[in-house]
């Protein structure tokens, strides 16, 4: 793998790079920008000719918007002008990108406006292509992804790894469990035992996180989709609570978990909070269910959990328990309180959590692409980026 620290850019040389700004209007966090902003003014300042490109949202659900807010932005932080270009894969974002002058950088159209881009169309990844000869590789945050503007783009161009996707891998490397279930927790907050807690929608929470996260550490806490998962599968009433984009394959996964022996322990909890129709919330006996008007925002963790949290000497908050930004905090408030003696061996992964949860501590933008590097040591794209090293690169070693 080609880091881009080690090259040095030439003048006129045309660049596109692929960064990771899933961030939305108000900006509520703006670490998956910010830490993209020195190689972006390192190949401005050497007058190379920059054709940078996002994502935010998805075409899947309607959510992906144009990105002229994020020019705005960056033309403030990096002190010269960010031209947004609506159109990224067109013949016409093409000549835009061919009329580029020395050191200037454009953004052009979110990637995700185009459905391709997410299952990784091959057509779309060298209609992008076309916008420079060579890229750079950023967005950790997408970096477990095959999409048509990462691992896509490194089928077509020389690629090189940008700081920011290389640093956020390192940063976890201590956090990476180095021993199983029931030895003393390596990395991040030293000796104790390691607790996982896993929130949010996303199936990769329990694809990942849930199948990968059980073998090493010494309790999960699931909440979320993976609570809701699980609660399902062991034959609870869980009324009509969120299942996820991938029920079945959560499911698959939740019963494989539970049916192994060995590994972590996984926190049910005996009570849940559930909103009814009208937005009502109660705290429901988990053993009577759910009723089938209400779904489950959030749950009480148990006194055992607590205790087991403040003595661990790590901890993994990958999403929100709850649904935290509705206002129901019952288990993320019971989280942090138990850590609130120990932030620094607590981590807090994903976008969503980090802007959120109210803490100070060690934190990463990725979600799904840190749970995947710390279960599995790499990530989509490393691999890709390692692959196309030895393809355009014969005298490269990695």
């Amino acid at each position: 793998m080609r880091l881009l620290a080690d090259r040095t850019p030439a003048p006129g040389e045309r660049w596109i790079y692929s960064a990771g700004f899933n961030a939305g209007p108000a900006l509520a966090d703006t670490g998956r920008i910010d830490v993209e902003l020195a190689d972006l003014a390192r190949l401005s300042d050497a007058g190379a000719r920059t054709a940078l490109i996002s994502h935010q949202g998805s075409a899947k659900d309607g959510s992906a918007r144009h990105l002229d807010y994020l020019a705005d932005y960056l033309s403030g932080r990096l002190g010269r002008p960010v031209r947004y270009l609506p159109e990224n894969s067109t013949a016409r974002a093409r000549a835009w990108a061919r009329e580029l002058g020395a050191g200037e950088i454009a953004l052009f159209g979110n990637t995700r406006l185009d459905p391709g881009e997410e299952r990784g169309d091959p057509e779309l990844a060298r209609a992008l292509a076309g916008l420079g000869d060579r890229v750079a590789i950023g967005g950790f945050s997408k970096a477990h992804r095959r999409h048509a503007s990462n691992t896509g783009l490194l089928d077509h161009l020389p690629g090189w790894a940008a700081a920011g996707l290389v640093g956020e891998a390192r940063a976890l490397d201590p956090w990476a469990a180095g021993a199983g279930a029931g030895d003393s927790a390596g990395g991040g907050g030293g000796d104790g035992p390691s607790v996982a807690v896993l929130g949010g929608v996303k199936p990769e929470k329990t694809l990942i996180g849930l199948r990968g996260l059980t073998r090493t550490h010494h309790l999960v806490i699931p909440g979320g989709v993976v609570l809701n998962t699980l609660l399902a599968v062991t034959g609870h009433r869980i009324g009509r609570s969120e299942l996820g984009s991938d029920p079945e394959g959560c499911a698959r996964v939740a019963r494989e978990v539970l049916a192994r022996t060995g590994g972590a322990g996984i926190h049910l909890p005996r009570v849940v909070v559930a909103a009814g129709p009208d937005g009502t919330v109660r705290h429901l006996p988990l053993d009577r269910g759910v009723p089938d008007d209400h779904a489950i925002v959030d749950f009480e963790v148990q006194p055992g959990a607590i205790e087991l949290l403040r003595r661990a000497g790590r901890v993994l908050v990958a999403g929100t328990p709850g649904r935290h930004a509705e206002g129901n905090r019952y288990a993320a408030a019971a989280v942090l309180a138990a850590r609130a003696h120990a932030p620094g061996g607590t981590l807090l992964l994903g976008g969503d959590t980090v802007a959120e949860l109210p803490w100070d501590g060690p934190r990463s933008t990725g979600g799904g692409s840190a749970l995947q590097y710390l279960v599995e040591g790499t990530c989509a794209v490393f691999e890709a980026l390692a692959a196309n090293a030895a393809r355009t690169d014969p005298e490269h070693r990695p």
